[in-house]
């Protein structure tokens, strides 16, 4: 009974001497929330666009639109980038995030609008 006591004893102290050594090293880590999320996010609608056009939901001319919109909001990227030494600030982020939704809304609409 005592050596099981004992047992459990050094086992709960070895647990927690281990979360308390874990969690600094977690802490110190940088935290990169935002780090590819508009690249992805263009990535991706890219993809539906094309994919749009494979299926026949979008019209060449309605793929060509929304293709412009999405170079114009590249090259807006690298103008901010460039501004800021390679990197996006929260504002920037902000800007091309509601950019992107309007593009998104927009294949959605195209691909989804039954066509003429």
């Amino acid at each position: 009974m005592k050596v099981s006591l004992l047992g459990v004893g050094l086992l709960a102290l070895s647990s927690t001497v281990g979360f308390s050594q874990a969690a600094p090293a977690a802490a110190s880590a940088p935290v990169q929330r935002h780090a590819a999320t508009i690249n992805q996010r263009r990535d991706f609608q890219q993809h539906r666009i094309a994919q749009g056009i494979n299926s026949g939901r979008l019209s060449a001319g309605h793929a060509s639109r929304l293709e412009h919109r999405e170079m114009r909001i590249g090259r807006t990227e690298r103008h901010m980038r460039a501004a800021n030494h390679g990197r996006l600030n929260h504002a920037d982020r902000v800007a091309l995030n509601h950019r992107l939704n309007r593009v998104s809304r927009s294949i959605y609409r195209d691909k989804h609008v039954a066509r003429r």
